[in-house]
C-alpha cells in the first residue's frame, strides 16, 4: 500500500492538501491518508467492477425469481456503502502496519530469493493460503454464536447480484478478507504482485455473486465458481470456499451445484414459465 500512498503524495496530497510543513511519514498524516484512500479505493472496485458485471454478466431474468428481494439491488448497494467505511478501520491499521516496514513486503524483483519464479509461485500460494482461511473463517461465521449476529445480513440475498459481493456486516467483511491482509506478514510478496492480487480477489468476490454459472467442464469440480457460491446462499451449509473447492472436500462440505444438475435458480424460472 506504501506504493499508492507515495503516488498520492508525490501528485496529490503534498503539494495540493496537507500544509508544506506536515512530513509525508508523520504516522497521523499516513493513517489519514490511508483512511481516505481505502475508502476511495474499495468504493470505486465495487462500483466500477459491480456495474460492469450487473449490466454486462449478470443474467437479469434472475430478477423474477420468487426469492429476488423487493428492491434488492439499491438495499444491496446500501447495505455495502454503509459497512465499508467501518471494514476499513481495522483494514487501515494493518496497511499502516505495511507502511511502516512491519510486512514482509518488497519493491524489486531482485529482492525474491526465487526471482521471477519466486513472484510467480507467491501468487500461487497467496491464493492457496487465503482459499484455505477464508473457508475455516466463513466456516466458523456459519456457527450459531456468530451467524446470526454477523453473516445473517449476507444471506438476505438467496439470489444474489453482482452489488451483494460487498454487502457484509463490518465484522463478518473485515474477518473474511483478513487472510488476504495476514499473508504479507508471514510470506515474502512483491508490492505491485499484491496489489494486482488486492484487485483480483474484489473482482472475484464480485464474479461470485454475478449468477452467471458458466465453468468449463473439467474444472466445474475444482474452481468454486457463481454456481457453487449461488448454492451456499440457497442452501446454508454448502460451499464454504472462495477459489476452489478443495477444502469443502477436504471438509465434507461440498456440493456439486444444483445449476450443474439442471436443477438451478434458471431451471426453475423455466419450470415456471412452462407451467
Amino acid at each position: 500500500m506504501d506504493l499508492v500512498l507515495d503516488a498520492a503524495d508525490r501528485h496529490l496530497l503534498t503539494p495540493y492538501v496537507y500544509p508544506a510543513g506536515w512530513p509525508e511519514d508523520e504516522p497521523c498524516r499516513q493513517l489519514l491518508s490511508l483512511f481516505v484512500i481505502t475508502n476511495l479505493g474499495a468504493l470505486a472496485l465495487y462500483l466500477l467492477f459491480g456495474t460492469l458485471s450487473y449490466y454486462f454478466v449478470f443474467d437479469h431474468r434472475l430478477k423474477t425469481h420468487p426469492q429476488f428481494l423487493e428492491n434488492q439491488v439499491r438495499r444491496e448497494i446500501v447495505y455495502a456503502l454503509r459497512s465499508l467505511p467501518w471494514i476499513s478501520v481495522p483494514t487501515v491499521a494493518l496497511f499502516f502496519a505495511e507502511v511502516r516496514g512491519y510486512s514482509k513486503l518488497y519493491d524489486n524483483v531482485e529482492d525474491s530469493p526465487y526471482g521471477w519464479t519466486g513472484v510467480f509461485l507467491s501468487m500461487l500460494s497467496f491464493l492457496f493460503f487465503t482459499d484455505m482461511g477464508i473457508y475455516w473463517i466463513h466456516r466458523a461465521l456459519h456457527h450459531k454464536l456468530l451467524y446470526k449476529r454477523f453473516h445473517k445480513p449476507h444471506h438476505l440475498w438467496k439470489i444474489a447480484t453482482p452489488f451483494a459481493s460487498h454487502a457484509f456486516h463490518p465484522v463478518d467483511g473485515f474477518m473474511q478478507s483478513l487472510p488476504y491482509h495476514v499473508y504479507p506478514f508471514l510470506f515474502p510478496l512483491h508490492k505491485v504482485t499484491y496489489l494486482g492480487l488486492y484487485i483480483f480477489v474484489n473482482v472475484w468476490t464480485v464474479s461470485i455473486h454475478d449468477g452467471d454459472y458458466r465453468v468449463p467442464r473439467l474444472l466445474r469440480h475444482v474452481i468454486n465458481g457463481s454456481a457453487h457460491h449461488t448454492d451456499h446462499h440457497l442452501y446454508f451449509d454448502y460451499n464454504y470456499g472462495q477459489y476452489f473447492t478443495l477444502w469443502d472436500k477436504i471438509g465434507g462440505s461440498y456440493k456439486s451445484p444444483a445449476a450443474f444438475e439442471g436443477k438451478g435458480p434458471h431451471d426453475y424460472l423455466r419450470q415456471l414459465r412452462e407451467k
